[in-house]
């Protein structure tokens, strides 16, 4: 790992990396209009509020199932290197690559947001717009720079910045929610907060686009070698992380739900819901909601593509990604080689939904749920690879083996009724993610047979030098 700056990041830094990947500021507002019945279900929806909790319970076994690794190992690629330990470098390829597939595809989703969200902060402003797309797409280029300069500049510079941002949109959000209910007090009724058709099929696709309001919660395992106390920092980010947030989400969801309950369809339907009903209140008060929303999404970005290109970095390092890389910045220190492979691919997908004319809102579903496949793979095989991690070094106990196969069944049973689901409606989005899977099978196999040697080396990790121990000073 040499070449990154390690032991600098204090805890708020590496619990500024979470809660900037899982956006909850921006997450709280977009992802349950998204799951709102009018906008992607139809009439036959699922509860809002009982869609998040499900998806909060199971993040939160997730966070269970990853803390134990994450006290005992200080990785720079996260679940890719744990799994690693696990169940075996093959394995590990596996969920590398779930792993960045899910990173990439929830970047590009916030790339989007912005220009969106954008855009229609120029509307409720009155700027007359003949075409929103002439203002998205400079938008989602210039965020892209700005995050890509920002992230080789230093995680630490970006960590608090992401976390500068997503406190104050949560703030601002917050207090426009509260403004809006108090002048819509009259018209406010919570029955719907409690209703639910009763469509068990459309809830585990809400569940899906549900977990994504929740996923890069464990991107801080990316950080065990630049964080100051990994064994400490680390498993409580993850662990508070998905507690915290999913109480928000809980709140949003419940509001959103009173809210958008009986809104004229063109709200319910539209790309940005909430902004178009605070700009029946106030225009003004719709700009600063636009403004907060797009703020917490650019700090997802930056936050997702940091975590995505450390785990490229470490292959790179490994020999089973280029090696080139695997070359870190001579004066930030970061990994800038990877940031500048990524980014590009990352800014190209959105701009080309928005230049298509395809609807921001379906551009967005798309990316969620395929991002979300990814994140579900990688999450079940790295929670199944638990109590293999810890039997390898002898401290597997029957509690470890039933949490560690509790959460691959939670796991494993929405992603199958999720897909099931998909299949029946006729979308393609699980095939998608499904080449991916095999194009990593037969990649580990290629490398197991012709390059045995790189693919012995997966699973690095970062290593106690004598520095951490005896601050430089050598013994006598």
């Amino acid at each position: 790992m040499e070449g990154l700056r390690r032991r600098k990041l204090s805890f708020l830094p590496v619990f500024a990396q979470a809660v900037a990947a899982v956006a909850p500021a921006g997450a709280m507002t977009v992802i349950p209009a998204l799951v709102f019945p009018s906008l992607v279900f139809g009439s036959t929806g699922p509860n809002l509020v009982l869609t998040f909790g499900v998806a909060m319970a199971i993040m939160v076994l997730v966070s269970l199932s990853l803390r134990p690794m994450a006290k005992r190992m200080a990785a720079v690629s996260g679940l890719y290197s744990y799994t690693a330990k696990g169940l075996g470098p093959r394995t590990a390829i596996t969920v590398g690559w779930s792993a960045i597939f899910g990173y990439a595809l929830v970047a590009m989703a916030s790339l989007l947001v912005v220009g969106t969200y954008v855009a229609q902060l120029f509307i409720n402003l009155g700027v007359p717009l003949a075409d929103p797309r002439v203002v998205m797409v400079p938008v989602v280029l210039l965020a892209a720079g700005a995050a890509c300069l920002l992230m080789v500049r230093g995680i630490q510079i970006s960590a608090w910045f992401t976390l500068l941002i997503e406190s104050i949109s949560i703030g601002v959000i917050t207090v426009l929610m509260i403004v809006y209910f108090a002048f819509n007090a009259p018209k406010v009724s919570f029955t719907s907060v409690f209703t639910w058709s009763g469509n068990f099929d459309s809830l585990w696709i809400g569940i899906v686009v549900a977990v994504s309001a929740f996923v890069g919660f464990e991107s801080p395992t990316t950080l065990g070698g630049e964080a100051y106390k990994p064994f400490v920092s680390v498993p409580r980010a993850i662990m508070w992380t998905p507690i915290v947030t999913g109480v928000l989400y809980l709140l949003s969801a419940s509001a959103q739900d009173v809210a958008l309950t009986g809104a004229p369809l063109s709200i319910a339907a539209s790309s940005t819901p909430l902004s178009d009903l605070f700009a029946h209140t106030s225009p003004v008060f719709a700009a600063v909601l636009d403004l907060g929303i797009a703020a917490s999404w650019f700090a997802c970005s930056i936050a997702s593509v940091n975590a995505l290109v450390r785990i490229f970095f470490c292959m790179g390092r490994e020999g089973v990604a280029p090696r080139v890389v695997g070359r870190t910045h001579p004066v930030f220190r970061t990994p800038s080689m990877a940031i500048l492979f990524v980014m590009p691919v990352v800014t190209i997908v959105p701009i080309v939904v928005i230049i298509s004319g395809a609807s921001p809102a379906q551009g967005l579903v798309t990316l969620f749920l395929l991002g979300s496949f990814g994140y579900l793979g990688a999450y079940i095989i790295a929670s199944a690879s638990m109590p293999f991690f810890l039997r390898r070094i002898g401290e597997a106990t029957i509690g470890s083996w039933i949490l560690g196969a509790a959460t691959t069944l939670a796991l494993g049973a929405v992603l199958w009724e999720a897909t099931a689901e998909s299949i029946r409606a006729g979308s393609m989005q699980i095939f998608a993610y499904a080449a991916v899977l095999l194009a990593s099978v037969i990649y580990a196999l290629i490398l197991r047979l012709r390059l045995p040697g790189r693919l012995s080396s997966v699973g690095i990790y970062d290593e106690t030098r004598e520095s951490d121990l005896y601050q430089g000073k050598t013994l006598p």
